[in-house]
């Protein structure tokens, strides 16, 4: 299987680290322009000196800017207004007590996670669907479906990101359009060990916490350990490109085995 996305430009937000790197990365790889955005120019800028560097045959473009305003959606479009690839990645989470929770945090979450997601895609499907071609891809999690008691506002706007996939998959519905959603499992990268870190007896060693992680608070794996971003990243590739043209309204699991079952 050959995957070209030789022509195409792709927006990954929050792809100055973690997954959404490894997105970046991957549809890099493949041929794709990539768009690298991340709150701070500096760190954009960062990011696409490190992309370089993975993939030295790769063209970025590095967009600071934070999606999560209007004002940060609209500098994004401004600078990168032809966008055939459309990876929703960005992205806040943690653990915490929802009774805890104030309205606040609840609204930030949502705003963050979903609200900015669902800009975008008002920014950039009209032009999709003029040119009758684009894809659209949200990052959800296994929480979306499995949500974890430490974390219920964060499953909570998971689950808002595949109605939007649904969605917009209907709105999109007898075009060359096509609109996914992506279930990670639990996936290794910084902020990952860092939560890990809360969760478990501090100062263990890495590969010690995360057996330990695994074992106590996400037992339902199959594949028993962490994902890896470039395994999210795959997915995501196969996704953004004609071979997947068959593929809309779907949720897609990348979740080692983690959920029994996807609710319709």
């Amino acid at each position: 299987m050959r995957i070209d996305l030789t022509g195409r430009t792709a927006l990954v937000t929050g792809s100055t680290q973690g997954i959404g790197s490894a997105i970046a990365a991957g549809l890099a790889g493949a041929g794709a322009r990539v768009v690298v955005n991340g709150r701070d120019p500096g760190r954009a800028d960062e990011a696409v000196a490190r992309l370089r560097g993975q993939v030295p045959e790769g063209d970025f473009l590095a967009v600071g800017a934070d999606v999560a305003s209007p004002e940060g959606a609209a500098r994004v479009y401004e600078q990168a207004p032809d966008v055939d690839v459309l990876v929703n990645n960005l992205g806040v989470y943690g653990a915490r007590d929802a009774l805890d929770i104030d309205d606040d945090e609840w609204r930030r979450y949502f705003e963050v996670n979903v609200l900015a997601a669902a800009r975008l895609t008002r920014l950039y499907l009209p032009r999709m669907l003029e040119r009758d071609w684009g894809r659209v891809l949200y990052i959800a999690s296994d929480s979306a479906v499995a949500t974890p008691a430490e974390m219920i506002h964060y499953g909570m706007s998971k689950t808002a990101l595949l109605a939007l996939g649904r969605g917009f998959a209907k709105r999109a519905a007898g075009s060359g359009v096509t609109v996914n959603s992506v279930i990670a499992g639990p996936t290794h990268t910084a902020g990952v060990e860092d939560f890990v870190h809360q969760l478990v007896e501090p100062g263990l060693p890495w590969d010690q916490a995360q057996r330990v992680f695994m074992r106590e608070h996400r037992p339902q794996s199959l594949l028993q350990r962490l994902i890896e971003p470039a395994e999210i990243a795959n997915m995501v590739v196969y996704l953004s490109s004609d071979l997947a043209s068959a593929t809309t309204g779907g949720a897609l699991r990348v979740d080692g085995g983690y959920v029994d079952a996807i609710l319709p």
